[in-house]
């Protein structure tokens, strides 16, 4: 029997003993920044508390004296649920044991929006941290007159909170005596120190990478569902393809198992009572069907040109100083990079599974924003967003708009047609790679004047991009299956279009700098792709700064601490260096160094990157990376290094392999020959070393390492080969 929530959680609350915490945040400063600091008190809210005033139930204390907490984030490999669990035992003074961290379910958890931007450690982990310590301080307030006492005298640990001389003790559910306490934060409120710290900052493992490891039923493909029936859906030959007219009649007779065909619009959905059926029923309905011809792309060889021949008229987004009167007359350098439309490639393709009971639409999804998500297959099928409940399940990991959000869509539609059956959609790797929202391709254009003293003067880049983020949320067009349906919907709008130039603005010290973005719509489906326009225009400030130090006669890695004033940003390039101090090259091999600071305002990254080219097929090869990074307090150190080793692997496959090939009408790139990605022979030798800032806020450094490393690479294949390639990605030709 499937297990269906019954209740929502608001009635749920009633009926056990909870704590459960409110931030209104009005007058939640009461001393100075430098008091507070000093005393270990959190002075400022995170985004999502600041969204989130009258949500009150990050975490409840249960029945037993554990504790339940909830966040709105997905894991999506990063270690979030680790990471918060860690922060709220911490300030609870609980065994890691006893905290359940329950994520991303609607009506159950928060909305925090998108798992994202590298948000959810300085958004839902310290939300979850001001939660756990405003606890803390009520728990033994309420303990104290329990045990007649004052909070002095008491003890808090794993879950216990025991009179220093009587030694009676109290569970969290015995100081509750079944009350409901409902309060708001109105003072500051002190957290542990560094000195107290039992988790943060320490490496603690995650508890699911051996059920990764043995191929245990952890990711949403493989769930299953008693009495679950399969479902494929049919993709248009093209983007513009409309349906024509489809053969129903012989797809029964010629494949076993059919439950039912639906059609509505250009939408052709099969349901199957196994899953390869739904297999051979796609492909059988496919060659039974007709369907309109799409609009052809560009050719590829003229995608750049054809871009800025699209492209809106500049939009200046920084001009300080005067660029143009600081290089008039005088010699300026310039350089062109460009970057092509590229995918998330995730190694499993995506999945969806839907039940309509007769009265609420459920979902299980490894959709990176399911509020989000929700709202838009609300808009998508007239279905009030009260009636539709999705669980957020792991999925094959990709960071960025992936194809999890159109495969709950395709599983809800379907599920609608087919009430009582838990109905999933499992995406072939052709759908994958051919109906994904890419990352845009881009085109960024550098000029610099160099002073008498080798000191950057003038900067200006110049950046073409279309959007980067078209995530499912109010628009249902978002969705790929509502362009399909009848009546078919197009997009609003063009989404956020602000990612395309982030980081455009070097974060060093330039008296005159002039920013412009030229924005396009462009040929393919384009949506978030981890690090956003970042890793592009890292990739060309990052080139073009070793360009600039090469003509003033520097060393790359002075000269760009010559032009930085963060001592944080310093810190970070004098450690890689000292980390590639000892290394040495060999003929054709050659260390190449980038830096970035994502966003200019959250983490820090430098990078370096030892390769070698074979000189007879120009093949290149990397040797080692190493990054030195600088999150502001670390919370997992275990976790903070994966993810800084999975993005620098990820940007160097990007760099080398990736780019999305287009003919005609059609997706050329529809497999893993045409798109080739790295495997594990491709692997360097990977070191990566934190900073710890314990004093500082918490950052996420889920897209810090990318940016940087693309750049490092390409500065190495130049030291190896002398050759500087400016077109990504780097292959044999170029």
């Amino acid at each position: 029997m499937i297990k269906l929530p019954k209740t929502t959680r608001r009635h749920f609350l009633k009926n056990i003993s909870y704590l459960s915490i409110g931030f209104p945040l009005f007058g939640f400063i009461r001393i100075s920044k430098e008091e507070n600091k000093a005393l270990g008190i959190i002075d400022s809210a995170p985004d999502h508390l600041k969204k989130l005033q009258n949500v009150n139930a990050w975490l409840e204390i249960l029945e037993d004296g554990t504790v339940k907490i909830f966040s709105g984030k997905v894991e999506l490999g990063q270690g979030i649920r680790t990471a918060i669990r860690q922060v709220a035992a911490e300030e609870l003074d609980l065994a890691l044991s006893q905290v359940d961290v329950h994520l991303a379910e609607t009506g159950v958890t928060p909305d925090e929006g998108y798992t994202a931007g590298s948000s959810s450690i300085p958004n839902s982990a310290m939300s979850v941290r001001y939660a756990a310590a405003t606890a803390r301080q009520k728990l033994l307030e309420l303990a104290a007159g329990k045990l007649n006492t004052t909070t002095s005298n008491l003890k808090f640990y794993n879950g216990q909170i025991t009179h220093k001389t009587t030694a009676q003790a109290l569970n969290f559910a015995q100081v509750l005596d079944g009350a409901q306490i409902n309060m708001e934060v109105s003072k500051p409120v002190p957290i542990k120190q560094k000195s107290e710290r039992r988790y943060v900052g320490k490496p603690v493992p995650r508890n699911d990478i051996e059920q990764m490891v043995r191929g245990e039923k952890l990711y949403i493909q493989d769930m299953r569902l008693p009495g679950m029936v399969h479902a494929r859906v049919v993709r248009p030959p093209a983007y513009q393809s409309k349906l024509e007219s489809i053969d129903l009649s012989g797809v029964k007779a010629n494949v076993k198992g059919i439950l039912k065909t639906v059609v509505n619009g250009s939408f052709v959905g099969v349901i199957t009572e196994k899953e390869y059926q739904a297999v051979k029923a796609e492909r059988y309905l496919k060659q039974h069907s007709k369907w309109s011809a799409g609009k052809s792309f560009p050719l590829a060889k003229d995608l750049f040109s054809h871009i800025k021949a699209i492209a809106e008229p500049a939009k200046t987004i920084k001009n300080d100083g005067d660029f143009t009167q600081a290089s008039a007359s005088k010699t300026t350098f310039k350089a062109s990079y460009t970057k092509p439309y590229i995918k998330h490639g995730s190694i499993g393709p995506g999945c969806g599974i839907a039940l309509f009971d007769g009265e609420i639409l459920h979902i299980w999804s490894h959709s990176q924003g399911i509020y989000p998500m929700r709202r838009a297959i609300s808009g998508m099928l007239n279905i009030p967003e009260e009636k539709i409940h999705v669980t957020s399940v792991p999925g094959a990991g990709c960071f960025g708009h992936s194809t999890a959000d159109d495969a709950a869509a395709d599983a809800s539609i379907l599920a609608l047609a087919m009430p009582n059956k838990p109905i999933r959609v499992q995406w072939s790797r052709q759908d994958e790679n051919c109906w994904e929202p890419f990352g845009s391709a881009m085109i960024m254009e550098l000029e610099a004047r160099l002073s008498s003293n080798g000191k950057i003067q003038a900067w200006k880049s110049e950046v073409w991009t279309d959007s980067h983020s078209l995530r499912p949320d109010r628009d249902p067009a978002t969705l790929l299956d509502t362009r399909y349906l009848e009546p078919s919907r197009s997009l609003r709008g063009r989404g956020y279009l602000g990612g395309g130039h982030r980081n455009a603005d070097p974060y060093y010290s330039i008296p005159n700098m002039q920013v412009n973005a030229h924005f396009f719509d462009g040929p393919l489906r384009v949506s978030s792709l981890r690090s956003l326009g970042s890793y592009t225009t890292i990739f060309s400030i990052e080139s073009f700064m070793d360009e600039l130090a090469e003509k003033a006669g520097k060393d790359p890695l002075e000269f760009r601490i010559e032009h930085l004033e963060d001592e944080r940003a310093k810190a970070v390039i004098r450690k890689v260096r000292n980390m590639c101090s000892s290394v040495r090259t060999g003929p054709l091999e050659g260390i190449g160094y980038a830096f970035s600071r994502y966003k200019n305002s959250a983490a820090y990254a430098a990078v370096g990157a030892k390769v070698r080219v074979d000189d007879e097929n120009g093949e290149v090869k990397v040797i080692s990376m190493w990054a030195a990074a600088d999150v502001g307090e670390i919370i997992n150190l275990d976790g903070i290094k994966n993810q800084i080793e999975g993005g620098m692997l990820q940007a160097a496959s990007w760099t080398l392999r990736e780019e999305v090939t287009f003919e005609g009408d059609q997706i050329t790139s529809s497999d893993w020959s045409n798109y080739p990605v790295f495997r594990f022979s491709d692997i360097p030798e990977v070191q990566v070393e934190m900073i710890d800032r314990p004093d500082q806020p918490a950052e996420g450094g889920g897209e810090v390492s990318m940016p940087p490393t693309g750049a490092a690479i390409a500065n190495a294949v130049y030291a190896a080969s002398g050759k500087r390639v400016y077109s990504l990605p780097i292959n044999p030709a170029k």
